[in-house]
């Protein structure tokens, strides 16, 4: 299912695969020289579509369709017992959102440590600042980056694009050592779904969920979520717990 039809659309080189080892992956991408537009990129969220930096995408790999988009349905969103209990244990942090001032310099060493403990070896401690900033940032698009602090120190960072449909999750990075006690990546998601039920959107995108990815299993506890399977939203079950920190 396509959102549209007049749209030019690559297949990338074959790369590693993001979220299973030792698979290979292949995009579909947008034509990075249409002129792409909120409006147009909620439209293709509904299709299955990504957003990294400017560019569009999703996967289209020949004989893998493990990648399934995702929605959560915010204003029927009913939480767990671990989430109330998440929820409360971080009623102490104080939230800041951050629309004009960028990437800030406090970001890169919390992302640091981030990406040391959960991607270790996966190249992307060696990514430049800039590099880093230009994939959470469009230029295109309102994105807000949703800073988390303990008194005035920050520990975690959401980048949430904000779109007629709901919130797109693009990525949340935080303090490894904090996150065990707070579960910080169940508490980012949550706050979003709070935030769109708030501002009266639909839909919160958490992006790709994959089965065979433990590290994806905790996006299947915010109930009822959506997947996008052979061009139709469904209703996915819960799979397994997770604290997603």
């Amino acid at each position: 299912m396509l959102a549209e039809t007049n749209l030019n659309l690559y297949i990338t080189s074959t790369h590693p695969c993001p979220y299973l080892a030792q698979e290979q992956a292949v995009n579909l991408l947008v034509d990075p020289g249409y002129q792409m537009s909120p409006t147009l990129y909620a439209r293709l969220l509904d299709s299955g579509f990504r957003r990294s930096g400017n560019d569009v995408y999703r996967p289209h790999c020949q004989y893998c369709q493990a990648c399934v988009a995702t929605r959560i349905t915010a204003a029927a969103f009913a939480p767990n017992r671990s989430q109330q209990r998440n929820w409360q244990h971080n009623s102490d942090l104080t939230v800041r959102v951050n629309r004009s001032e960028g990437f800030k310099p406090a970001y890169d060493d919390l992302y640091r440590r981030y990406v040391g403990y959960r991607h270790k070896g996966g190249g992307m401690e060696e990514d430049s600042t800039e590099t880093f900033a230009s994939f959470l940032l469009g230029d295109w698009c309102t994105t807000m980056l949703v800073e988390f602090y303990l008194a005035e120190t920050l520990l975690a960072v959401a980048a949430v694009d904000e779109l007629s449909t709901g919130l797109s999750s693009v990525y949340t990075f935080f303090d490894p050592e904090a996150s065990q006690k707070r579960g910080l990546g169940t508490y980012a998601v949550l706050w979003q779904i709070a935030f769109a039920n708030a501002q009266g959107l639909p839909y919160v995108y958490p992006g790709y969920w994959i089965e065979a990815s433990p590290k994806m299993r905790y996006k299947t506890q915010f109930q009822p979520m959506e997947g996008l399977i052979n061009g139709q939203w469904q209703t996915l079950p819960k799979i397994c717990r997770s604290s997603g920190s």
